[in-house]
């Protein structure tokens, strides 16, 4: 129940609450596909990296908010080719949510999936984990008989990215 000044501040009006249900059902697509693949633990920053990277994917290529169990299948493909490692995904996700962004302030309506989007941008981008180089020489540095590689701070959008790749491709 909503109280004398705490009203929803997304413009809606007097006790009603918009709900992010377009970005709620993109993170728990995103989340069961992640779980599915079992390739990191869910508890992980890289699991979180993972799921806000195809939950980002998933919301922003629903252009018609209509996206439905059914459509999820018939969606994989599109998810597939957005996500792959030679497509520019950061860019589309700037343009993506620039579109988004101006559509809700021409309709001046509330945009709490917007919100929760932008939330989740923020986070793999200013976020950085210390994931293996993949650029570094193989066998350079390393010790003998060490299983790990060099490692360096990578944003999280960069680890996240390739992990929702493979469980789509996985499912």
């Amino acid at each position: 129940m909503l109280h004398r000044g705490h009203e929803s501040t997304d413009g809606a009006g007097w006790g009603e609450l918009a709900v992010p249900m377009a970005w709620l059902y993109a993170e728990y697509i995103a989340d069961e596909l992640l779980k599915s693949g079992d390739l990191m633990p869910p508890t992980s920053f890289e699991f979180r990296a993972g799921r806000d990277a195809l939950a980002l994917t998933i919301y922003l290529s629903d252009t018609d908010g209509e996206l439905s169990g059914i459509q999820v299948v018939s969606q994989l493909e599109n998810w597939l080719s957005l996500t792959a490692y030679d497509q520019p995904w950061q860019d589309w996700v700037g343009e993506r949510m620039a579109a988004l962004v101006a559509e809700t302030v021409a309709s001046g309506g509330p945009a709490p999936d917007l919100e929760l989007a932008r939330a989740a941008w923020r986070w793999l981008e200013e976020t950085e984990l210390l994931a293996p180089d993949l650029n570094a020489v193989p066998g350079g540095g390393a010790a003998a008989g060490e299983d790990e590689g060099p490692k360096v701070w990578t944003p999280a959008w960069q680890l996240g990215l390739p992990l929702g790749h493979l469980a789509i491709h996985l499912f």
